[in-house]
């Protein structure tokens, strides 16, 4: 009996992933949308409704990009958040499950004055900025968006670190009955990510309230997130409930998983590839199913700001 032949198919003829889940999640909009126009607000779930609070905040132009912004449907449909299922449009699907209130932030650790913080009084801890920001992805897709928040500094500053306080941890929230992709394990839930010392007090390092002028979706890390946008997104914790301030470096949860992968700096370095693609480029989500790739730009082209930061580092040893 003979084989059957199969056809060959050519790497460039084969659709990316984030083409193919970004296709998936424009036809879901698409037949929300044409249920909406057919049976009125009660045809949509609620959670698909946009009836976010406005999050007022004044826009800094020490941080705006002459970048076109990726569109608000586009940041709050293609999602990197495990938590919610590793699909990218899991999050969209699946986060309106997430529990935002009550919502408290403990920082402790090396710090002289630790604290237990209501979400309402970290809204009001320092005046709220709109920031636009490139944020990179390691699986190479990328985004431009308008943050509102302010600098971690500020939150840092208000319970004194002591002089041993020389990393940050943050550790996410874990709610098991309401994430279902906790049930897989791929990560040790919950997420923990941490920062050096110097890089957390940075004023780039941004807590995050809001995106577009109103308040965190839950997808994107709802009520209170991090944005490092010289590092790889992974390292931009969502949803925090920790901060810890220690002596030694945190055993993050990447690193914990996949240390040959996944270092603990993850500055964005078209030099460095990840041990399974290569990082030199990368394709802006939002500019069609078949947007060229452009280069990446080294720490995401935040060079300027945050080059010394890493002086005398070995950057591919320290990936």
């Amino acid at each position: 009996m003979s084989r059957l032949k199969l056809p060959t198919i050519a790497p460039s003829e084969i659709t990316p992933e984030e083409v193919w889940r970004s296709r998936r999640v424009w036809l879901k909009h698409a037949g929300m949308g044409a249920v909406a126009a057919g049976a009125g607000a009660f045809g949509v779930p609620s959670w698909a409704q946009d009836a976010r609070s406005v999050l007022a905040a004044t826009p800094n132009p020490n941080f705006r990009l002459p970048d076109e912004a990726t569109s608000e449907k586009d940041i709050t449909s293609y999602n990197n958040y495990y938590e919610f299922g590793t699909g990218k449009a899991d999050p969209f699907e699946n986060a309106h499950k997430l529990q935002v209130r009550p919502w408290t932030v403990s920082v402790e650790g090396e710090v002289a004055r630790p604290r237990t913080f209501d979400i309402d009084e970290l809204l009001k801890l320092a005046p709220m900025e709109e920031r636009v920001y490139r944020m990179r992805c390691v699986e190479a897709w990328s985004m431009v968006i308008p943050w509102s928040g302010y600098s971690l500094s500020h939150l840092l500053k208000a319970v004194e670190p002591t002089s041993k306080a020389k990393f940050v941890e943050f550790t996410t929230v874990l709610q098991k009955e309401n994430m279902p992709g906790t049930r897989s394990r791929i990560i040790d839930w919950p997420y923990v990510e941490g920062l050096r010392m110097d890089e957390a007090m940075h004023p780039l390092s941004m807590l995050v309230f809001g995106v577009y002028g109103k308040q965190l979706p839950s997808q994107n890390g709802a009520p209170m997130r991090l944005a490092v946008p010289w590092k790889y997104g992974f390292k931009s914790g969502k949803s925090i409930v920790r901060i810890r301030l220690l002596e030694n470096m945190p055993l993050t949860s990447w690193v914990k998983i996949a240390p040959h992968e996944y270092g603990f700096y993850a500055n964005v370095n078209p030099d460095v590839p990840h041990p399974r693609w290569s990082q030199a480029t990368e394709r802006r989500i939002g500019g069609g199913f078949f947007a060229p790739r452009v280069d990446t730009l080294m720490y995401n082209g935040y060079g300027e700001q945050v080059a010394s930061l890493y002086a005398g580092l070995d950057l591919r040893e320290n990936y």
